[in-house]
């Protein structure tokens, strides 16, 4: 590589790949193909393998992504039986470059003082014919040689993190370029009861197109996960106007989690309210993303109707004619149900699961005003 970052003629760049929340994949492939440049060469569930024309520290500002590799190798033919774990051993010992892609890590990653430290990770979802301890002691038994000696493995924090997944018959083998930063976020500071993930939070945001001098609101902040991320895409579209952003919650303690966690990532409007009594004028923002309680986190399920019902009163009540709202719930029915009868039309839905449960992340836009 020469001292730009570009790969030489005799070593080219290798492919990426980002870890995503399962169901966002089309979203973080939006991302990196418009913000990074990057061109998507495949997706599968949870997962995106991209190529970059030169890797920088740009590459850790993806904010859909859970985690993001340099790609040693990749397979889509497990055969769920032992033979895996041979499969797993040769490829590991041969396919990649490793002396090549541990120094395009430490482009990204520079050694911190003190001897070198690496950890590695092995994770593993679906029935196989072997054990997750078995498949990790084959990735091991591939790498035997590669790590320099005098490194030293360390199970916190370690400099250098070599990562095999294994989903179904998928399996992806590579140098995790990212850290927990990426995921968790260094500005969420304090949370609350199922305080929603910062990655489904910006693909929420990223659904809502957020422009300069919108107003966007979120009713039901929480710990302000959405605020967050609405607040970074606003220092970024500053250009045209200032976006506003307004948020509150019924829960005392959320506003003050919310406001927080906002200190070190800019100004929001807040307010403990009733989100099924906004205390905003008609037609007032732009944008509504939010993350409603789920049946299950109320006193009885048999509340959520209801609830859904009196908050869309008032979301059609404050959001402009043509305005549109990203939101995330269980009981995608009822919503649909309360939507539709004001005449608001879902243009896009995608299936996730948060803390174990089915969800549905949905984009609805309000009809404009009649002539």
């Amino acid at each position: 590589m020469s001292r730009s970052g570009r790969p030489t003629a005799d070593k080219p760049l290798p492919p990426l790949y980002a870890m995503t929340h399962g169901g966002l994949e089309a979203i973080a492939a939006d991302e990196i193909t418009r913000d990074l440049g990057g061109d998507v060469k495949k997706t599968a569930r949870g997962l995106v393998v991209f190529r970059v024309a030169e890797l920088t520290e740009q590459i850790l500002s993806l904010r859909t992504t859970e985690d993001v590799f340099l790609l040693a190798w990749g397979s889509d033919s497990l055969t769920y039986t032992a033979e895996d774990l041979d499969t797993i051993r040769h490829w590991t010992a041969r396919k990649p470059d490793w002396p090549h892609l541990f120094k395009l890590h430490h482009k990204i990653r520079p050694k911190t003082k003190g001897k070198p430290t690496y950890h590695i990770v092995c994770q593993m979802q679906g029935e196989h014919g072997y054990r997750r301890a078995d498949a990790r002691e084959a990735f091991i038994d591939g790498l035997a040689g590669q790590i320099p000696r005098g490194w030293h493995y360390s199970n916190e924090n370690a400099w250098l993190e070599l990562w095999l997944t294994i989903h179904s018959n998928t399996a992806v083998c590579g140098v995790r370029l990212s850290d927990r930063t990426m995921r968790h976020r260094t500005y969420k500071l304090d949370h609350v009861a199922a305080s929603l993930r910062p990655t489904v939070a910006a693909a929420m945001v990223r659904l809502a197109g957020i422009g300069p001098g919108m107003t966007v609101l979120d009713p039901f902040c929480g710990a302000g996960t959405i605020l967050a991320e609405t607040l970074v895409v606003a220092r970024q579209r500053r250009a045209g106007g200032a976006v506003r952003v307004l948020g509150g919650d019924i829960d005392p303690n959320a506003v003050f989690v919310t406001a927080q966690n906002l200190v070190h990532v800019g100004p929001a409007d807040l307010a403990r309210w009733d989100a099924t009594a906004l205390p905003l004028e008609r037609a007032s923002v732009d944008r509504i993303i939010t993350n409603p309680p789920f049946g299950k986190q109320l006193s009885s399920p048999d509340a959520i109707e209801p609830l859904y019902t009196a908050a869309a009163a008032e979301w059609d009540r404050v959001l402009k004619p043509g305005g549109r709202a990203v939101l995330l719930v269980m009981e995608q029915d009822i919503l649909k149900r309360v939507l539709q009868a004001r005449r608001w039309s879902a243009t896009r839905q995608m299936r996730v699961r948060l803390l174990g449960q089915p969800c549905v992340v949905s984009v609805w836009n309000k009809p404009p005003e009649r002539s």
